[in-house]
């Protein structure tokens, strides 16, 4: 299937890194890169005391795994400086061959953060590090030999940042609001908002004003992935919400998200019997998507 933005359309899981499921995690990745999904999408939340350390987990899983790309969803950056996260995704993606992709937040849930020893920032100060932390990223991965970057909340002198990464690693937003959203459209490689709160009525808004930037700074649309987390279950008929419905129910729907409303990628979180779902999602969901887009 070929996205509204010209995109082949890729299909991801979604796993909560819940630390009393983690041999679920384990079997769930190995078995969504046997069943030839593209991503696997993993929250952050590192102040949430039943998770396990995102980034660890990703490092477990890209090892066990031989395809699949992985990524946090979104990393949180108020607790992980961009120098040290340029650091750990570079090596990641050295590590795996080149299957580490970066989601980026400006962060949330602050009196959790500021409880960890992160720091407690206004939306315009949040805006400004995450801008801050794109541009410095890059610098890290440049192949340059030292770099230097001045900012408002962040600064490297003389860095030598070290192995490159395996491949160049997108940098996709998890934001909503329009000063950040103008920000993907200007800077940002993707775009991964959630159905819980864009939903498909306020998806259009949301993606116009990432267009308009794009375009303002020179950019097409189209060089922005758009990836989108879907949360519901694969049920028997008949169809019992937007996500909620038979296999057919959800080859329409997301048919609809990708030609309608313009996202390329879809990451599966389960509401429900995560392994049963998996199973349904990659046997009766994906290949009909993607036969879609081959033409059969």
């Amino acid at each position: 299937m070929i996205s509204r933005y010209g995109r082949t359309v890729e299909l991801g899981l979604s796993l909560v890194p819940a630390s009393a499921d983690l041999a679920l995690h384990r079997e769930l990745a190995v078995r969504a890169d046997e069943l030839g999904l593209d991503l696997i999408g993993i929250q952050d939340h590192p102040y949430q005391w039943r998770y396990l350390d995102t980034w660890s987990l990703i490092g477990d899983l890209l090892a066990r795994t031989d395809r699949i790309r992985i990524f946090p969803d979104v990393a949180n950056l108020p607790l992980r400086p961009p120098a040290m996260l340029a650091k750990q995704a570079a090596t990641l993606d050295a590590l795996s061959g080149g299957r580490f992709e970066l989601g980026l937040g400006a962060g949330a849930f602050w009196e959790a953060i500021g409880a960890m020893g992160g720091p407690v920032r206004s939306g315009g100060e949040a805006l400004r590090a995450l801008e801050e932390a794109i541009h410095l990223i890059r610098a890290f991965w440049s192949g340059e030999r030292t770099i230097a970057f001045e900012g408002e909340h962040y600064h490297v002198h003389g860095l030598h940042p070290g192995p490159p990464p395996a491949h160049r690693i997108e940098i996709w937003l998890g934001v909503g609001k329009p000063r950040a959203l103008a920000l993907a459209g200007r800077l940002a490689d993707g775009w991964v908002p959630s159905s819980s709160w864009a939903t498909p009525d306020v998806v259009p808004g949301l993606s116009a004003a990432i267009d308009a930037a794009a375009v303002a700074a020179g950019r097409e649309p189209a060089q922005i992935r758009r990836v989108y987390n879907v949360s519901g279950a694969i049920v028997p008929r008949p169809a019992r919400g937007l996500l909620h419905g038979p296999p057919e129910h959800w080859v329409e729907t997301l048919r609809g998200f990708a030609t309608g409303l313009g996202f390329d990628t879809f990451v599966f979180w389960p509401d429900e019997d995560p392994r049963a779902q998996l199973e349904l999602f990659a046997s009766e969901v994906v290949p009909a998507l993607r036969a879609q887009g081959s033409g059969r």
